[in-house]
């Protein structure tokens, strides 16, 4: 018997993970609600008229032992012994773990308390029960009412049992359920369920129940028959509905539906039933509507984790097996199917879209054409019935993609505006976006990448007037998943630091006033390091707002990304054109990283001299170690440039940019030298107004570092902070300073970081408020 592992089991395992979690939590940092819960249930089940404890007591373990008992009987004795194994595999895995949690968490008070006879306290876990639960789980009661029934009577009873005789807490029960569970779920997933695939004999016995006359049964792969009937019937094609159809592609389908709005529901979080009835229904009523698809015959349940539908056979083949996906000739008018099949496809999804059917899933793997020239539109199983504009409009881009690439553009777009007309076919421009089709569709695109914007271009030029702004679909980016957890982890790493009030007032007051002073004199620097890649003449004040700004906008944008685009829009309504101001930004930029790892380099050279000149035994960062390292992974990128023709095209596509924009207008900037030198060494101040606020910190906390080493340690976590994908870089820049402080500066891990809290607090979280004012100040003038 074959075994599969289904993701759902992987889902359920890690969902139980964090739940164990949270428990743990509740009871380490929020004890004096965990005891009076305690204390609560306590007094509740004072009041509860109850029997001799150790009769209760009795009573509840015969039943723990008879339950799974009982039920391991009766899966053997209805074919289900090999299942027997995992049972018994998580069952010890349960009760493993429960003994190593009570170790491990035996300190938390909140899970326990005195046992009611002997001295001591009871377990943090209650493990009567995870053994049980695990057991039956795993063994799956999936369909078994009685059973889950007299499971749930007998946890309930031994918990109610525990809680009564006080062997137990409420979390200790918890704790015990939620290990159980997880445990066999993680069993099921690392082991795998068995799956039994139907003989033939027995798919063509449960057709012939259906009024099918099948004369033989031939596997043509996986979940798939072709079924002959006698008497000339027609042949059939059975699709199976199983485990495996189950778990093919659903960790896929799950991140999809995370992350697109559209995403059709996963068929393995369906049950069973609900998906053959689905795929049935869907099509009748495709038949119904008069489209040419598989119509179903027959809809059989073999069993709880096993369907078949059977549905009358189509002699047609795909687009992707008939037809090369690009045409030979601009338009496609010499290769590729015919004008008169393309309308037909055209057709057939009009039937569908007039009786607002969805299809979801076209790609050129389910559009087929037979050997008389008519199209068939198959694999409806993930389709809507009383489907939205929003659905239906994305099968219209799903089918321009798939005929584009066999047809090109401009026959697929005339093929479907003669069929459709204009409307339809303008209303779908904005949905023409790789995300939004179907998983072959986007494959296939991702082999022709010049494709999607050459049929967005032909629909723009048939119909000028329809909105070509795409659709925002996604509802949760990668980006802003690195976000959330960037953020979870600052929050961490903020938990960490010392009390902010405590450190302020045992600062020395003139320490921190004068790193106020730098951090303040950093935007009048700015504002000159800006104004200098910029040949026009900008007024100093707005100037200096909007780097003021800046410090408001970064705390919505991860890195520098806010402060960016914050300058490029005060360029734009400065009068200056949008190309000339994404080219200064650009030229800004380079000067700013070229510098900035020049005076990185720089100071850790230093820092690896002053250290030897102290200890005289040299450094553990060797003098010009960063100027090293940076030179030979500079060395290695350029020589796998060089060498791998692919990433060779990716850099050439990343540098046109700088060569078509940003060198003219450094050009530019080199005819007024005066105003280039002013940037650059705008640029270096910044950076030393920073480092002397870093520095200024270091010494309010009553440390006395070497000016170099709280450089390196700015500008290595300035990198960083940019790099990360959080507000202002928050996280990156609190976990490494501290660290550099101590290994560069020699501070202790309280004053690195007492340090590094006031730099934030002055350079990222005070100036938010005076940022604010300048944006609005900014907004009202309209300068940006």
């Amino acid at each position: 018997m074959d075994r599969v592992r289904h993701p759902a089991a992987l889902i359920r395992t890690v969902a139980g993970a964090c739940w164990i979690l949270l428990v743990l939590l509740l009871a380490g940092y929020a004890r004096s609600s965990a005891l009076g819960l305690d204390s609560d249930v306590s007094r509740g089940v004072d009041l509860l008229p109850w029997p001799p404890a150790k009769l209760t007591a009795a009573l509840c373990g015969a039943a723990l032992l008879t339950v799974p008992l009982g039920f391991a009987v009766d899966r053997v004795l209805r074919g289900g012994g090999r299942r027997i194994a995992d049972g018994v595999l998580a069952a010890v895995l349960a009760y493993g773990l429960s003994l190593g949690l009570d170790l491990l968490a035996g300190s938390l008070t909140a899970l326990t308390h005195p046992l009611p006879t002997d001295p001591g306290r009871t377990d943090p876990v209650y493990g009567h029960l995870a053994p049980v639960l695990a057991f039956m789980t795993a063994l799956d009661t999936t369909g078994r009412r009685r059973w889950r029934t007299a499971l749930a009577v007998t946890l309930g009873l031994s918990a109610l049992s525990g809680l009564v005789t006080g062997y137990a807490t409420p979390l200790s029960l918890a704790l015990a359920l939620l290990l159980g569970w997880t445990v066999a779920h993680a069993a099921r997933y690392a082991v795998g369920e068995p799956v039994g695939s139907p003989t033939e004999e027995q798919i063509a016995a449960a057709l012939a129940g259906t009024g099918v006359r099948p004369a033989a049964v031939l596997a043509l792969g996986p979940s798939r028959y072709l079924v002959t009937q006698r008497d000339g019937r027609p042949e059939l094609d059975v699709h199976l509905l199983d485990r495996y159809a189950q778990a093919s592609g659903l960790l896929g389908h799950l991140w999809l539906a995370l992350r697109l709005r559209t995403a059709p529901r996963p068929l393995g979080l369906r049950p069973l039933r609900d998906g053959l009835e689905h795929q049935t229904l869907l099509g009748h009523a495709a038949t119904a509507a008069g489209a040419r698809t598989r119509t179903p015959v027959a809809a059989v349940e073999l069993g709880p984790d096993c369907a078949l539908v059977a549905y009358r056979r189509i002699d047609a083949r795909p687009f992707a097996e008939l037809f090369e996906e690009l045409p030979a000739s601009p338009d496609g008018s010499d290769v590729g199917p015919t004008d008169a099949e393309l309308r037909d496809a055209w057709q057939q999804l009009a039937l569908l879209q007039r009786r607002r059917i969805a299809h979801r899933s076209l790609s050129p793997s389910t559009v087929l054409l037979d050997a008389e020239g008519r199209v068939h539109l198959v694999g409806l199983a993930r389709g809507e019935i009383a489907a939205g504009d929003l659905l239906l409009r994305l099968d219209v881009a799903g089918l321009l993609a798939v005929l584009a690439l066999h047809a090109g553009p401009r026959r697929a777009v005339r093929a479907a505006i003669e069929v459709l007309g204009p409307g339809p076919v303008g209303a779908a421009l904005p949905l023409l976006q790789p995300i939004a089709l179907a998983r072959g569709t986007r494959d296939a695109l991702a082999r022709h990448k010049e494709l999607t914007a050459d049929l967005r271009a032909e629909v723009q030029r048939r119909m000028p007037q329809a909105t070509a702004v795409p659709v925002r679909l996604e509802r949760l980016r990668p980006r802003t998943l690195l976000t959330v957890v960037a953020c979870v982890a600052v929050g961490y790493a903020l938990l960490q630091f010392p009390n902010p009030v405590a450190v302020i007032s045992g600062a020395d007051p003139l320490w921190l006033a004068g790193a106020a002073l730098w951090s303040a004199v950093s935007y009048p620097v700015a504002t000159f390091a800006f104004s200098g890649f910029v040949p026009e003449k900008l007024s100093f004040r707005p100037t200096l707002a909007t780097q003021v700004a800046g410090s408001f906008v970064k705390v919505v944008a991860p890195g520098g990304v806010g402060g960016l685009a914050l300058n490029t829009r005060y360029l734009q309504c400065a009068g200056i054109p949008t190309a000339q101001a994404m080219s200064s930004i650009g030229v800004s930029q380079l000067f700013g990283l070229v510098l900035h790892m020049l005076q990185l380099a720089v100071f850790s050279a230093l820092v690896g001299v002053d250290t030897a000149a102290v200890d005289g035994e040299g450094s553990a960062l060797p003098s010009g170690w960063v100027l090293w390292l940076a030179g030979a992974v500079t060395a290695v990128i350029a020589v796998s440039v060089a060498a791998v023709p692919s990433l060779r095209r990716r850099a050439q596509t990343l540098l046109r940019p700088l060569r078509a924009e940003v060198l003219p207008r450094l050009l530019d900037l080199a005819q007024r030298p005066g105003r280039l030198a002013g940037g650059v060494a705008g640029q270096l101040l910044v950076s030393m107004c920073f480092v002397a606020c870093l520095y200024c910190c270091t010494r309010a906390v009553g440390q006395y570092p070497g000016f170099d080493a709280v450089a390196t340690t700015f500008l290595a976590g300035n990198a960083v902070g940019n790099a990360v994908p959080s507000p202002g870089g928050v996280g990156g820049v609190e976990a490494l300073m501290p660290a550099l402080l101590t290994l560069t500066g020699g501070l202790d891990d309280y004053s690195a970081r007492a340090s590094v809290m006031l730099f934030r607090l002055l350079t990222f979280v005070l100036p938010v408020l005076p940022g604010w004012a300048a944006f609005a100040w900014l907004k009202r003038r309209e300068a940006i």
